[in-house]
């Protein structure tokens, strides 16, 4: 008899492990699609720091995403199981956030852009914060922001496991955002060390072969390819916070959809008009936050 509810409780826990593979593996790929972006913000976000402090930067931030998971998970299940009309409005927020966010920056470097470049060196640094605080603040935004790209990966993964049962929820839910956590920054801390490893492959090659080509290549591309991800990041940042307007807003969704289903049947078009549709809509939020939180200072100082 003993032996008989062993097995009976093996081939359960077998069944659960199962369901939680398969569910995985759809949630994994529908989470997808936000990674590429997650990863452009973060790297993004951490850029800017000394070469010796990028590893100890990205693995502070990691840490933070970490943390932020922990306390998105079980509050997104509780949620879920609860109060589950809370979910897209808290989500609509942290898409505004996101937009505000990317208007902030694109609007700062429109305004402000030739003022910071003028400013004289010694005034800056009489002004500027310690390396240590600066690095405090890049590391409490990178954070802050994959708060809000975690929510949206959990919130998607929570969505393919609705009507499975709690344990399997959880299961499929916690692997997700700890399989995301390590790819977002294992690649994240690799490209901020492109250029380590180009210095490093020139080194060993001696200055001649393959090896050294290799090294120059990626000495070469790791700034320009910084650059590029600051670019990336900020566009990543009305991209996510757009799509989740468009989703979670019933009325901008109802005039947004027939307009992509008014792009002709072809599939490059099809594929780029939804993703510039949500930049475009989620570069108009912002500027409207921004001008909300504008009007709202100028009353506080009235």
């Amino acid at each position: 008899m003993a032996g008989a509810s062993l097995l009976t409780l093996l081939d359960d826990i077998a069944s659960v492990l199962d369901d939680v593979a398969v569910m995985s593996k759809v949630a994994a790929k529908k989470t997808a699609g936000v990674l590429g972006d997650d990863l452009a913000l973060n790297a993004q976000q951490v850029s800017g720091v000394t070469a010796e402090r990028e590893i100890p930067v990205v693995w502070s931030v990691a840490k933070g995403s970490f943390r932020n998971k922990l306390i998105l998970v079980p509050a997104a299940l509780l949620i879920s199981s609860f109060i589950p009309w809370l979910i897209m409005p808290l989500l609509l927020i942290g898409g505004l956030f996101l937009c505000y966010e990317g208007a902030e920056k694109v609007l700062e470097k429109l305004f402000h852009g030739e003022e910071h470049q003028q400013t004289d060196p010694a005034e800056l640094e009489a002004i500027s914060d310690s390396i240590e605080e600066y690095e405090k603040k890049k590391i409490a935004g990178a954070i802050r922001t994959d708060f809000i790209l975690s929510a949206e990966i959990i919130v998607i993964a929570l969505g393919t496991v609705q009507g499975a049962s709690m344990s399997t929820q959880i299961l499929v839910v916690s692997l997700i955002a700890v399989l995301m956590t390590i790819g977002v920054y294992g690649l994240v801390a690799g490209i901020v060390k492109l250029d380590d490893l180009g210095f490093y492959l020139e080194k060993r090659s001696q200055g001649k072969g393959l090896l050294f080509s290799v090294g120059q290549g990626l000495i070469a591309f790791a700034p320009k390819l910084m650059k590029a991800l600051t670019v990336i990041g900020t566009a990543a940042m009305f991209l996510v916070g757009g799509g989740i307007v468009v989703h979670n807003v019933p009325m901008i969704h109802h005039w947004v959809e027939p307009i992509i289903m008014s792009i002709p049947d072809v599939s490059l078009a099809q594929a780029l008009f939804p993703t510039l549709m949500n930049g475009l809509i989620g570069a108009v939020s912002g500027l409207i936050v921004v001008a909300i939180f504008s009007v709202i200072a100028k009353i506080k100082q009235s």
